[in-house]
């Protein structure tokens, strides 16, 4: 486009998964480009509470989100289920294979027709059949939200303007390249856009940090987001960027077996209770009320981590009415990773869903904008994406 015949202006979302504000100290980061920078709160849980609370604006009590498997057997999706009564009789060496398990959610995603991120993970075949799976809908789709909460999506689908949503399920190679034809074409004049990005936390899953394979894929970050600006710049008068992220990464340092001392108490899982053991926490429903004393009373000689008080599930946010996702949280200790768990069965590096106001769980801020306040925590980034919306659609 020829120069003094720019467009107006663009504002440009850059979500970058697990870009936690301990690695940008160790890291250079676009220095110049995005001087403007400070650590934003992170929200309890993992991706699937973080990203709906940046994506509407409310915690987790609010828009129903916090894990992917919640007790209710009488509404799973996996009652009755031909092929996981089938995938029972494989033995455990190999239905717990990463590949057999990916598999395995392929298939029953394409049977539920789901659109949202779907993975059973390592949950035992023959439990599912006991749990719901909570993101059934694509989240920056319409009706994606589980409480039917409005994204910022839909807030700029209802003001009608033209705007860039990356796609979650596309590399991060193809996703660019979408956002620069977008930015360049002649036939469009997009205002805003939201580009996910994140192979960041599968590398730090996998190597945690500080280390080369991480810092090479900074690099990376920096020079292809260096591209990506240059060419808005060449396009609009104004171009606006807000790079954040969703969470830190914590190194892992140790590991905890809470099923052995759950299943000392002699306690009857399906029967007397259940319990989903997450990668950092693990939650548990009473089925008979009976069933919680013993249950606390085994979590509170156990090794590596708390229950958590109901004022602290409320500081957070999740302190769901219905108790939908379990009536006890117990939170592992920064660094400390339930193996085996309904995760995974191998220790990892890195990890994250930790209480919310350790360091290494803290996320990352950071803008070429002077602001006269910076989003305190993941739930104001919907403000600020709806002000910068508004900015250029009035």
């Amino acid at each position: 486009m020829a120069k003094g015949n720019k467009k107006a202006g663009i504002s440009i979302a850059v979500f970058i998964d697990a870009l936690g504000w301990e690695l940008l100290k160790t890291e250079e980061f676009l220095p110049d480009l995005l001087p403007c920078r400070e650590p934003i709160e992170t929200i309890f849980g993992y991706s699937a509470t973080c990203d709906p609370t940046i994506l509407t604006g409310l915690l987790p009590r609010d828009h129903g989100h916090f894990s992917f498997f919640a007790y209710d057997p009488e509404r799973s999706p996996f009652r009755r289920n031909l092929f996981l009564l089938l995938m029972r009789l494989v033995p455990k060496v190999l239905a717990s294979r990463h590949r057999v398990r990916n598999v395995v959610s392929r298939v029953l995603r394409r049977q539920l027709a789901y659109s949202g991120y779907f993975n059973i993970y390592n949950m035992p075949f023959r439990l599912l059949p006991l749990f719901d799976y909570t993101e059934k809908r694509d989240l920056y789709q319409p009706d994606g939200i589980n409480s039917g909460s409005p994204t910022i999506m839909d807030y700029a689908r209802e003001k009608g303007i033209d705007f860039f949503l990356s796609d979650w399920r596309a590399s991060e190679e193809t996703n660019l390249a979408a956002l620069k034809e977008a930015i360049t074409s002649p036939e469009r004049d997009c205002t805003f856009a939201y580009l996910y990005m994140a192979a960041m936390d599968a590398t730090l899953h996998q190597y945690g940090k500080p280390h080369p394979e991480v810092s090479a894929k900074m690099r990376w970050y920096d020079a292809r987001l260096r591209e990506l600006i240059s060419a808005a710049e060449e396009e609009y008068e104004e171009v606006r960027i807000f790079l954040f992220s969703d969470h830190g990464m914590t190194n892992i340092t140790g590991t905890c077996d809470l099923i052995p001392v759950i299943e000392a108490t002699g306690l009857k899982f399906g029967t007397d209770y259940a319990a989903v053991y997450d990668s950092t926490m693990a939650r548990f429903w009473f089925i008979d009320e009976q069933s919680e004393a013993p249950i606390r009373r085994a979590l509170e000689t156990a090794e590596g981590g708390r229950i958590l008080t109901d004022e602290e599930l409320t500081l957070w946010g999740a302190d769901f009415r219905d108790k939908r996702y379990g009536d006890l949280f117990f939170l592992l200790n920064p660094g400390i990773l339930l193996v085996p768990s309904h995760m995974g069965e191998r220790p990892l590096a890195g990890m994250h869903g930790y209480e919310p106001g350790d360091p290494d769980s803290t996320a990352s801020f950071m803008t070429n904008v002077e602001l006269d306040a910076y989003p305190p925590r993941l739930d104001s980034l919907y403000t600020l994406m709806r002000e910068e919306i508004d900015r250029w659609n009035p």
